[in-house]
């Protein structure tokens, strides 16, 4: 049987289709690069107003309680943005972070936060978020060798990478030899803050929030809570619980030997003067179970 010869115009009318599908495709990658391009691009300039904007950063300080006294012993200083520039602080920094502007944002704000650092009362400590890449910034140095370090905590968070331990200690050693203090943020809420703990031997360990929701109610979040309470003692670390927001979680974390907490129930983010205000004003409102 002999074999049909095939049309040489069907052969091109199928190049034809397979160099249009081609071109479609390049046409479309063009496109979204070119997008992709012009978003960061955007991105980079909203940062850029937010880091030379004095109005469009404000810092609020949320009280660190003493659970056996009653009484604040530290303030968490935490990022608000406001006007036109109000969207919530995760997703700013996100953003910085995506265009290589994470260290400027993050130095930005904590300069903001220890403009107040004068009026944090005698005994008090201010504890600053920090991500690991903006601790080898030159900024960060020159930051910390402006103050007096003995009242200030580092908070480096579990959702930011760390590349190189060594190098982050040594950033940080200039910090710790001024008598600041290294705190590690998110402990319990996935296995980057249990690395960050065993590399960056930290003096202060943050019970993450999701940890402490509910964790009068859930076996398994107090035996979590449980296992790195004893590991803090062992390592001479203090343990601060975040996010408290119920009694019932509060006399939890005593039974479990938590003393030092934060959140809603305990004093809501808000301007360090009325934050003093209320503290000079109150009585302790919780007392040792």
């Amino acid at each position: 049987m002999k074999t049909p010869v095939r049309d040489p115009r069907d052969a091109a009318y199928e190049q034809a289709l397979i160099y249009a599908r081609e071109m479609r495709e390049l046409y479309r990658n063009n496109r979204a690069t070119a997008q992709d391009v012009q978003a960061r691009k955007e991105t980079a300039e909203r940062i850029e107003r937010v880091l030379h904007d004095v109005e469009a950063l404000n810092t609020f300080f949320q009280p660190i309680m003493d659970l056996r006294t009653g009484r604040a012993v530290g303030v968490e200083a935490l990022s608000r943005f406001t006007g036109p520039m109000a969207r919530t602080p995760d997703v700013w920094f996100a953003e910085a972070e995506q265009v290589g502007l994470l260290p400027e944002l993050d130095l930005r704000a904590a300069r903001a936060a220890l403009g107040h650092y004068g009026q944090i009362p005698h005994g008090a400590y201010l504890s600053v978020n920090l991500s690991p890449d903006s601790a080898h910034d030159p900024g960060f140095a020159d930051l910390i060798g402006s103050i007096p370090c003995n009242r200030l905590v580092i908070e480096i968070t579990e959702h930011a990478p760390v590349h190189d331990y060594d190098a982050l200690a040594l950033a940080l050693t200039p910090f710790r030899r001024s008598g600041g203090r290294l705190a590690v943020d998110d402990a319990g809420s996935g296995f980057a803050s249990l690395r960050h703990i065993l590399r960056l031997a930290p003096d202060v360990i943050k019970l993450d929030v999701d940890l402490v929701r509910g964790i009068d109610l859930d076996p398994a979040r107090r035996a979590l809570a449980r296992a790195l309470i004893s590991f803090a003692q062992d390592i001479q670390a203090t343990i601060v619980a975040e996010g408290v927001e119920t009694e019932d979680e509060l006399k939890t974390l005593r039974v479990l030997g938590v003393s030092y907490a934060q959140g809603f129930y305990l004093g809501r983010p808000g301007p360090l003067e009325e934050r003093l205000e209320v503290e000079r004003r109150a009585r302790p409102r919780h007392t040792p179970a």
